[in-house]
């Protein structure tokens, strides 16, 4: 199908917008919106999702993450593709689901976990879109691996072509797979310890000379970002999705 063909019936995807971006960044779910739609999709949101259940499962609350995991199902089976501008949340959907619910409930969860995808890796892996003819013309960006996105869900390489497809120029940190500190409920638990981590990744990004550091997990962004406003330390902290809508035409 041609997608810049005007007849052509544009593919469907809901968006599952997560508790970070709809509470604390909600520019997020705009420009994921921006991006989907320059991608040539068609862009639901269904108005009944809440919580994907990562924070129960994080506080060792299996059975709440189950409720909330099945209700998960209820609202997105009817669609064949889910798209969320979230790491952590895709992989607790993915990993996670298909492990807290059992018999018919497990069957769905797993139908719907291999429908579900990741924002970067759905637009170049899915949509084959990695150039959505955005120009980024400003100073170099370093790139945040986020641990659920590089260690569960193997993301990576998206990122890195969305940005170079539209001209952005790179500059690695010398670890970029460093663990940020964040952890949903870790930070929560182990403050000293999640702090020195966010201390250290900005330290790193701060010494590659970027002008921004570039993450695809709202949770890890939010984290950093309110880190960096407190010490001063490194680049502006910012969404992949927020940094590609802006340089669309």
């Amino acid at each position: 199908m041609d997608l810049n063909d005007p007849a052509a019936v544009r593919p469907q995807v809901a968006l599952f917008v997560t508790c970070t971006v709809d509470s604390v960044a909600p520019k997020v779910g705009t420009a994921t919106v921006r991006l989907l739609e320059a991608a040539g999709v068609e862009v639901v949101v269904p108005a009944a999702q809440t919580c994907c259940g990562q924070p129960a499962a994080n506080s060792g609350a299996p059975e709440a993450a189950a409720v909330l995991a099945r209700h998960f199902v209820e609202v997105f089976e009817p669609y064949e593709t889910i798209v969320s501008p979230s790491g952590s949340c895709v992989a607790m959907v993915r990993h996670w689901y298909p492990r807290l619910l059992s018999g018919s409930w497990r069957t769905r969860a797993e139908a719907v976990a291999e429908r579900t995808h990741e924002l970067t890796a759905y637009l170049v892996d899915v949509a084959g879109r990695a150039d959505l003819g955005a120009v980024i013309d400003g100073g170099p960006l370093t790139v945040h691996d986020s641990c659920h996105g590089l260690r569960v869900l193997g993301l990576g390489h998206a990122a890195r072509e969305l940005l170079g497809a539209a001209g952005a120029k790179i500059v690695e940190m010398d670890d970029p797979e460093a663990c940020c500190g964040f952890g949903g409920t870790f930070a929560l638990k182990h403050t000293a310890v999640s702090t020195a981590m966010a201390d250290a990744k900005l330290r790193d990004s701060a010494a590659t000379g970027a002008a921004c550091m570039v993450g695809g997990d709202a949770g890890c962004l939010v984290h950093l970002e309110g880190r960096q406003r407190r010490c001063g330390i490194g680049p502006a902290v910012r969404h992949i999705a927020e940094v590609l809508a802006e340089a669309l035409p």
